[in-house]
């Protein structure tokens, strides 16, 4: 697609996946969204997988509700809004546990170990909520869509900065977590005797699974003994798959949205996590820095209470006599916030010292809830 100078319009247009972060409440998932929009009407085929509930973007697609499931958006719903498509545009919302369970019996030895962990009551619990899952999952679904022949964009809405910061260490800590010392104590002490063997471990792990036993039973710790080795039958697969999303993560074609507002917290987080991009080697796309308020017009030479009144007049408005002098404060006020937005956003110049591209997204009048406002929003964002 045509660039036009602008650093957004060239990402979309060479890129396969583009992974937008950042602060929670900047527009993130209508920035994605909208950014969607652009690429599809100008021919790209494009996933949009958030890991958002992403109420609002549902809203703006004219969804409901957001789906496990690929959601191929009517191109007829494009045309009502005057957002004509040559493309299409696909939604998805990541199935944590779908995702898992997918891995599970790709990578399992044999279909008979896949349906024993399937089936364990702990695997139920720990592949929804183990610290860190939702994220290598994340980066799981990325990698197998990102090979799919349908789509030629992948678009990823993360969660909010916090948590999206997971993203680059969950392959690593998944992999320790595997691998660690208490997980090789169960699986000796287990396939001894195909249950839990306390006379094989250190004393002291003895003493503190003989305690946990009393209280759980038994069956629990043989359920978590088992459960760890049908797991550990995983492990080189979690290694294969976490090279495989580390070098996704690092591919040319691969590019991060660091997406902010012009607070100036939100425009820590996001520098924040721009330096753990760069600590890791991870390309970084762009800033877009939303919902900036814009100098009003005669920012420099504001009008003075005479010329406010004679407007007034002109226009046959009715007003309250002390209107023309609240105007007056309004415009005084818009003013300063603009030029408060603009040294916020100054800050971000510096410190990014023109490594990275600044978008710069004026504040709309009201909330992106349907396509003919997301398709203004791609238009800003393409044009900024």
């Amino acid at each position: 697609m045509p660039s036009n100078g602008n650093p957004l319009a060239t990402l979309l247009g060479s890129h396969r996946v583009l992974i937008a972060v950042g602060a929670g409440g900047v527009g993130k998932t209508t920035t994605a969204a909208a950014l969607g929009v652009a690429a599809a009407r100008e021919g790209k085929r494009v996933l949009c997988l958030t890991i958002d509930p992403a109420r609002r973007l549902a809203e703006s697609l004219g969804l409901e509700r957001m789906s496990t499931e690929a959601v191929t958006i009517d191109p007829a719903r494009f045309r009502e809004a005057g957002v004509p498509i040559q493309g299409s545009l696909t939604v998805m919302m990541l199935d944590t546990k779908r995702t898992f369970d997918e891995f599970v019996r790709k990578h399992a030895s044999t279909p008979e170990k896949a349906k024993r962990l399937l089936g364990n009551k702990l695997y139920k619990y720990v592949s929804t909520t183990l610290a860190g899952t939702q994220e290598y999952m994340a980066m799981e679904k990325l990698v197998a869509v990102r090979d799919d022949p349908a789509y030629d964009l992948v678009l990823l809405d993360t969660p909010p900065t916090a948590n999206a910061l997971d993203f680059l260490d969950a392959p690593e800590r998944l992999i320790d977590a595997l691998d660690s010392p208490a997980m090789r104590w169960f699986i000796e002490a287990f396939q001894e005797s195909g249950k839990v063997s306390l006379n094989l471990l250190a004393k002291s792990a003895a003493v503190v699974l003989k305690t946990i036993g009393k209280v759980t039973g038994g069956g629990f710790l043989d359920d978590m003994a088992a459960f760890i080795v049908e797991l550990n039958d995983l492990f080189g697969g979690f290694k294969e798959r976490a090279s495989m999303v580390q070098k996704t993560l690092r591919a040319k074609d691969t590019s991060f949205l660091l997406v902010t507002s012009p607070a100036p917290m939100s425009i820590r987080e996001v520098l924040y996590f721009s330096e753990r991009l760069a600590e890791h080697g991870m390309p970084r796309g762009a800033y877009i820095v939303n919902r900036l308020r814009m100098p009003p017009p005669r920012a420099g030479e504001p009008p003075s209470e005479p010329e406010v009144r004679d407007a007034v007049k002109k226009h046959a408005l009715t007003l309250d006599d002390d209107a023309p002098e609240r105007l007056l404060r309004a415009h005084a006020d818009a003013v300063k916030l603009a030029a408060l937005d603009a040294r916020h956003v100054k800050a971000l110049d510096d410190a990014s010292k023109n490594a990275v591209p600044i978008v710069r997204v004026p504040q709309l009048a009201s909330d992106v809830r349907d396509l003919a406002l997301l398709g203004e929003v791609a238009d800003l964002l393409i044009r900024a």
